[in-house]
């Protein structure tokens, strides 16, 4: 029996490289116009929403999403989340129609075919670079300030297995005081069940989604960047302890 189920799990993360790769390669050209100029952007960001949609349903995930607040189309915002999956950028995706700019770790650049578009459209770092970090505040202010939003999971990295949340980087609320504005904690209940960075596992199944209340950074400063971190860090783990006694 065990034999049998290593086979599914890795044809079952076969499957998933083939889904990420089938529309990129499809789309490959509009992809390509869509990223020529950075005011295009919202229009690459629809594709990328379609792009995650293809993806999630192809991999038998049924995403359901509750919201105690939805951001209005025309603002910028500060999205930040839990990281437990290779799923989570899909789901971030149909989870925010608003256009918004991942800041992420730059190994993903190395992924074929994703890679190529990656390190074109989001703003990538070196976490082990101070000079890289610090040049991510000024890519951040600029798309900000073009009337985009940012998203960042600020755990920094995947925690290891036994780890529900692990510790928040401040990098994304002091961005947020920086530019004042909203931070948005939402909570992915079930991506690591779904499709953790573990080989030999993953299924089919619901994926839970709560955006929670936002919370404002109008007045703050820089001093209080700890204390919106654990703010954020701290509804996100009481989401997460709340759906795991629901399952």
């Amino acid at each position: 029996m065990k034999i049998f189920k290593n086979i599914f799990y890795t044809l079952y993360r076969i499957w998933f490289y083939v889904l990420v790769a089938l529309p990129i390669v499809a789309l490959f050209p509009v992809l390509l116009i869509s990223i020529s100029k950075e005011s295009w952007y919202p229009f690459f960001f629809k594709l990328a929403r379609f792009w995650a949609k293809f993806i999630l349903l192809g991999m038998g995930f049924v995403y359901k999403i509750e919201r105690n607040e939805t951001p209005e189309m025309e603002k910028s915002y500060m999205f930040v989340a839990n990281h437990t999956s290779m799923a989570d950028i899909m789901l971030m995706l149909v989870s925010v129609k608003n256009p918004f700019v991942f800041v992420g770790k730059k190994e993903l650049a190395k992924i074929p075919l994703f890679g190529f578009f990656y390190k074109r459209t989001c703003i990538m770092v070196d976490r082990s670079s101070v000079k890289s970090r610090q040049a991510v505040f000024l890519r951040a202010q600029r798309r900000l300030q073009s009337g985009l939003s940012i998203c960042i999971f600020p755990e920094g990295g995947v925690p290891e297995e036994h780890i529900i949340l692990d510790e928040f980087k401040d990098g994304a609320f002091r961005l947020a005081i920086n530019h004042q504005i909203p931070v948005v904690p939402i909570t992915f209940a079930d991506n690591k069940k779904r499709f953790s960075y573990t080989f030999l596992s993953g299924s089919p199944g619901r994926m839970r989604v709560k955006t929670h209340q936002f919370l404002p950074t109008e007045g703050l400063t820089i001093a209080n960047t700890k204390s919106l971190n654990n703010k954020a860090r701290n509804i996100i783990f009481d989401q997460l302890r709340r759906f795991n006694q629901k399952t």
